[in-house]
């Protein structure tokens, strides 16, 4: 994805930031755009008219990944044409020996690790002159707004290379987490979503011991905020616990996200994941008997090495046995310094791993029309984030992307809406008469 930073009418230099993969790198990337707001730069609407690059990149997949390298060999020709141009690198492109990365690419100025913003900060003060900057928040925010409240992951599963770009589970202090929240209310935010790799860790390494079920507690103590969402979970760290504070807490979103990624024991114990199928299907009758409405969603990996058509029909079975709401799939691809790419041969055939992609990808649309044509003629709550081509759109509580013409102005606002036709993929309607 492409983060196209507004515009604005400051006078200092010029900035763009390019941003691809999760949920936190998106959050990384506003906070990279409140830093360089305060040190007085002005956004650009893309790299040609910018005095400053910043990428903001993912390698967890190739696809990734090449795309991250393809954006560098554009600014290298840009560089070329402007030589004042500076680039900067940072997401998990970036290891633990940021210096090799400008080696191996000469047009990269600067580089720091993800979430590392003091480097940045340093870099920006001492060789790029940006005077007077500070790590703050934008000073305006999407009605829906994310919240980094963890680094890194713990569980090395044998295909990920998050633990190793990211490093090991570091938790933020509850009582930052709120500040943070109230400001973003102050700045617009009607939503927040709680980021980690590993969300449901949250905790474990401070001192004081609180755990997510507390973090969400307190939240939903503070005025201004409508709904929160928290991810990603991993189904081996979800207790009791949490799942009742979901199910209590009126703020809490009826949407849980959680990768299962195959549905084959012998593949999940290749890819380290720490359960067994039964195990999951337990933990999803649990959150199901506790929140009967709760929407789910879920990754896939096809084409894991090893991976018989037997073993992928498993997982076929298990989509069509435990009907998520949304599927997330990728083909299997080597991660440098991961169990997987070490011990393991890539032995499914490109052209295999794209037809159990294809094939996923036919059962989950089916599922998710039977499920969403249950809404059709129904009124639901929507969180307005914005509008496209003249509509405007927005979220249900369970993460249903929902489109709807109207004259009003909606923007961050609940409103209700009637849906008059379901996809696989989203919902279109009106505004009910009852908004």
């Amino acid at each position: 994805m492409l983060t196209r930073t507004r515009e604005d009418n400051r006078t200092g230099p010029r900035y763009f930031i390019w941003t691809i993969g999760c949920q936190m790198n998106k959050a990384e990337s506003e906070r990279i755009a409140g830093y360089l707001d305060s040190a007085g730069c002005r956004a650009t609407g893309w790299f040609s008219d910018a005095d400053l690059v910043i990428l903001n990149t993912c390698v967890v997949r190739q696809s990734a990944e090449n795309k991250a390298l393809g954006t560098l060999g554009l600014l290298k020709g840009l560089k070329d044409e402007h030589p004042g141009l500076r680039i900067v690198v940072t997401g998990c492109l970036v290891d633990s020996d940021s210096k090799d990365l400008s080696r191996r690419f000469p047009q990269v100025d600067f580089a720091f690790r993800p979430g590392d913003f003091r480097e940045l900060v340093e870099w920006g003060h001492d060789e790029a002159g940006l005077v007077g900057g500070e790590l703050r928040l934008p000073e305006t925010c999407s009605p829906c707004a994310y919240i980094p409240i963890m680094q890194g992951c713990d569980n090395f599963c044998s295909y990920c290379i998050v633990p190793y770009r990211r490093g090991r589970e570091v938790s933020r202090p509850l009582e930052d987490i709120l500040c943070e929240a109230e400001q973003l209310v102050e700045h617009g935010a009607v939503e927040v979503t709680l980021l980690g790799q590993n969300v449901d860790s949250y905790g474990h390494d401070l001192p004081e011991g609180p755990d997510l079920a507390e973090l969400l507690t307190q939240l939903e103590g503070i005025d201004g905020i409508a709904r929160i969402r928290f991810l990603t979970n991993h189904p081996k760290d979800i207790n009791p616990k949490l799942i009742e504070t979901v199910a209590s807490a009126s703020k809490v979103c009826e949407h849980l996200q959680l990768p299962v990624q195959a549905g084959d024991d012998d593949i999940l114990r290749a890819m380290r994941r720490g359960y067994t199928v039964e195990r999951y299907r337990e933990l999803v009758r649990t959150i199901r008997r506790h929140i009967p409405h709760v929407s789910l969603s879920t990754d896939i990996i096809v084409g894991f090495p090893g991976e018989t058509e037997t073993q992928f029909e498993h997982t076929c079975s298990l989509l069509e046995e435990i009907e998520f709401d949304v599927v997330h799939v990728a083909a299997y691809s080597p991660r440098p310094d991961t169990a997987a790419a070490r011990e393991l041969e890539d032995d499914v055939p490109s052209h295999v791993k794209k037809q159990r992609l294809n094939r996923v990808e036919s059962v989950q649309a089916d599922i998710a029309s039977r499920i969403n044509s249950q809404l059709q003629g129904k009124i639901v709550e929507v969180l307005v984030e914005g509008k496209k081509k003249g509509r405007w759109f927005g979220r249900t509580r369970s993460d249903k992307l929902v489109f709807f013409a109207d004259a009003g102005d909606w923007l961050g606002r609940l409103v209700e809406v009637q849906i008059d036709n379901a996809s696989p993929w989203s919902l279109k309607g009106q505004v009910s008469t009852n908004s």
